[in-house]
């Protein structure tokens, strides 16, 4: 089972993609394989799901909304990994249509510049 964030979702083509927490590369999603209705998967969104590989790639199916806080703080803030959370968190807040190789050099990247600058992540 997998965990992630919806990126993006198209409600009239009824698709879209979600960013796996793991950093691997996003994820198709088809809305006949969400557990509930559609326009509930907003960017940001956290879900967990199973992984097939489809017939152009990865397919996320079985997906549910997990019931993990959306918004930002919440649980294991202070540490590396809640750093990441809130970080990827308020990327798809703010630019939603980033993908998650986008994210994951977007945190690399910040991780790089703070340990240069002596913060401990």
């Amino acid at each position: 089972m997998a965990t992630g964030r919806v990126l993006r979702f198209d409600d009239v083509r009824g698709f879209g993609f979600i960013a796996p927490d793991s950093g691997s590369e996003d994820v198709f999603v088809h809305a006949n394989d969400l557990s509930e209705d559609k326009s509930v998967f907003k960017p940001g969104t956290t879900v967990e799901f199973d992984i097939e590989e489809g017939d152009r790639g990865l397919k996320a199916v079985d997906v549910r909304r997990t019931g993990r806080s959306g918004g930002r703080g919440g649980s294991g803030s202070g540490s590396v990994s809640g750093f990441a959370a809130e970080l990827t968190e308020a990327l798809l807040v703010e630019v939603p249509d980033l993908t998650g190789a986008q994210i994951l050099r977007i945190r690399q990247t910040v991780a790089d510049v703070a340990r240069g600058r002596g913060v401990s992540l």
